[in-house]
């Protein structure tokens, strides 16, 4: 029994030691492994980290671009003109794509409508490991696309954050909105103008992938958020801008003109609150535009202005003290200057017409007479002080400063031509601003288009005010305002501009059209406008309209002031502007 017990407790130690040593060593083999380990790290981390780091970035991670969405553009009362929608880009790692490129290439034909041979090239594109396929992509098109690609397991085509530029409103204020090209910057309108405001910063994100090339969400990543762009607000009241749109369109067609523009102003502030051009487009249907039509013709188009001019040169008279309302004019039937004849729009002998008389009936003669009672000099100053020969600088691309010759050329048949119209030219927007500062009491207010920036808080920015400088006293003002008056009344050339209830004042323009081909007026073709504001006693709008090349045998009186009526109309409405109570002006209209 007690050597039984001796061997098995000698069979027990043995046992134990050779335990004991199985566990040093497996301890030392694992010591030995992490020494492995150890040495490795260092050499990644240490000696080779640069090197390593270099590949790892090469072969597992990638980055993309965050695009930044622009900045909406808002009217007056914040309702988007233009805005940013969530989409994205879809992009591909030719590295990836290569084999399967054909493949890939059905599926984005079918769901985006690409070329398939174009997208087949750039997926085997050699030498890189991005390209864009289409950008701009709506999410829920482009989350189809995926799921289409992972069903049949093709593998390398991504998305990154890709904001697309849509346009509520459609057509209305097309062409002041503008356009965003397919690099994400403005083309033209505000887009273009503003586009620095607009655009942000594009942001990046770079993060780790599987071998297929597919984002790993649990590894480390970086991310330098985008800084979205600056919004705009505008001076436009959308409602208003829809209404005249449609309504100068009508009178572009029924008239059969070649394009025209309507603009209203609040002669207080110099803020435009529509500015109607037509042809115009729709920013959301571009397959067949038509570049011309992104063209702002109010700004950028020059004309001769005809007789709204004279609004000009009696300011500059009853400015002066040369004439006022009921100044008397002798008016012969032909009036010749530097050998030429010059005649009124309607045949006539000798008359006599009181100032009033002249701008009611739109005698050229009698603008000629009366505007030799100042210098070339001085009547070129005033007509620079009311804005005509510079750009107004509303903040739009493009704009012409019109033609306005230096005084010291001027023949005596331009000086005469000049005083009634012809022999200058001008675009839309300087004559509206310049007759805006006659209903302002002889105060020029430089348009505007933007109020202010609607920052990423919320909150709004005010743009800087509007530059202003005085042009004509208040006195000549309320003269020159008076003498508008008989324009819209019987014996003027626009009854049809009247309002019901209100006093209103206005001037047609009837005017040669120069062939920009051959410099000189075409026969027959002319450009015809009007300019008016109400209550004329107490403006706060005005609007003017003008058509250009109308082949129906329209004037300023029955083309371009019916337009003003119905656009006056719906501003007066539309702000509760009130008649004033003050009947219609009683000066005669000859003596």
């Amino acid at each position: 029994m007690t050597s039984s017990r001796r061997t098995f407790g000698n069979r027990s130690a043995r046992r134990t030691r050779r335990s004991v040593l199985r566990l040093r060593l497996s301890v030392l083999g694992i010591a030995f492994v992490l020494s492995l380990f150890a040495a490795r790290l260092f050499q990644l981390q240490g000696v080779d980290a640069s090197a390593y780091a270099s590949m790892a970035q090469a072969e597992g991670t990638r980055t993309v671009t965050l695009h930044a969405a622009r900045g909406a553009i808002l009217d007056r009362n914040g309702v988007p003109l233009a805005s940013s929608t969530d989409a994205v880009a879809i992009t591909a790692d030719p590295t990836l794509t290569t084999m399967h490129a054909p493949s890939i290439a059905a599926v984005l034909a079918n769901r985006l409508h690409l070329d398939y041979f174009d997208t087949v090239a750039k997926l085997r594109t050699p030498n890189t490991r991005f390209v864009y396929l289409q950008r701009r992509v709506p999410s829920w098109r482009a989350a189809a696309v995926l799921k289409d690609l992972s069903e049949h397991q093709l593998t390398g085509v991504f998305t990154e954050r890709d904001p697309l530029r849509t346009y509520p409103e459609a057509d209305v204020a097309a062409t002041l909105v503008g356009l965003v090209g397919a690099s994400g910057d403005g083309t033209s309108g505000l887009e273009q103008q503003y586009n620095s405001v607009l655009k942000g910063v594009d942001g990046q994100a770079t993060y780790v992938t599987s071998p297929a090339g597919e984002h790993i969400p649990m590894a480390d990543s970086t991310v330098q958020a985008a800084q979205d762009g600056t919004g705009i607000v505008t001076t436009i009241d959308r409602d208003l801008q829809w209404y005249a749109d449609r309504r100068l369109a009508e009178a572009v067609r029924s008239t059969r003109s070649d394009w025209g523009a309507a603009v209203t102003i609040d002669v207080q502030t110099g803020q435009i609150y529509q500015f109607s051009q037509f042809p115009s487009f729709n920013p959301n249907r571009l397959e067949h535009l038509d570049v011309n039509d992104v063209t702002n013709r109010g700004i950028s188009y020059v004309y001769e202005p005809g007789s709204v001019e004279k609004l000009f040169t009696y300011s500059a008279l009853a400015d002066s003290g040369q004439v006022d309302p009921r100044t008397h004019i002798v008016v012969p039937g032909v009036y010749n200057v530097d050998g030429f004849a010059i005649q009124d729009d309607w045949s006539h002998g000798t008359i006599h017409l009181t100032a009033t008389g002249a701008l009611a009936k739109s005698s050229n003669i009698a603008a000629i007479l009366a505007s030799q009672r100042v210098s070339k000099q001085t009547l070129a100053s005033y007509l620079h002080s009311f804005g005509l020969g510079s750009p107004t600088s509303v903040g739009l691309p493009g704009e012409s400063g019109g033609i306005l010759a230096a005084p010291s050329t001027w023949s005596d048949a331009q000086h005469a031509t000049i005083a009634f119209g012809q022999g200058l030219s001008v675009t839309a927007l300087q004559m509206a601003a310049g007759i805006a500062a006659i209903a302002n009491g002889g105060e020029y207010v430089q348009p505007t288009l933007v109020s202010g920036y609607l920052q990423p808080d919320g909150s709004i920015q005010a743009a800087p005010g509007a530059e202003r400088h005085r042009v004509i006293s208040a006195r000549a003002a309320r003269m020159v305002a008076t003498m508008m008056t008989a324009v819209t009344q019987n014996g003027g050339t626009a009854p049809l501009a009247a309002i019901p209830g209100y006093r209103v004042a206005g001037k047609t323009g009837t005017a040669q059209r120069v062939d920009p081909t051959t410099g000189t007026y075409a026969a027959g073709q002319r450009t015809i406008s009007f300019a008016g504001f109400a209550p004329a006693d107490a403006p706060r709008f005005m609007t003017y309209v003008v058509l250009d090349n109308p082949k129906d045998g329209s004037f300023g009186g029955t083309g371009a002031a019916p337009v003003f009526h119905d656009i006056m109309t719906m501003v007066l409405q539309r702000y509760g502007i009130p008649p004033t109570g003050a009947g219609p002006v009683k000066i005669p209209l000859q003596w």
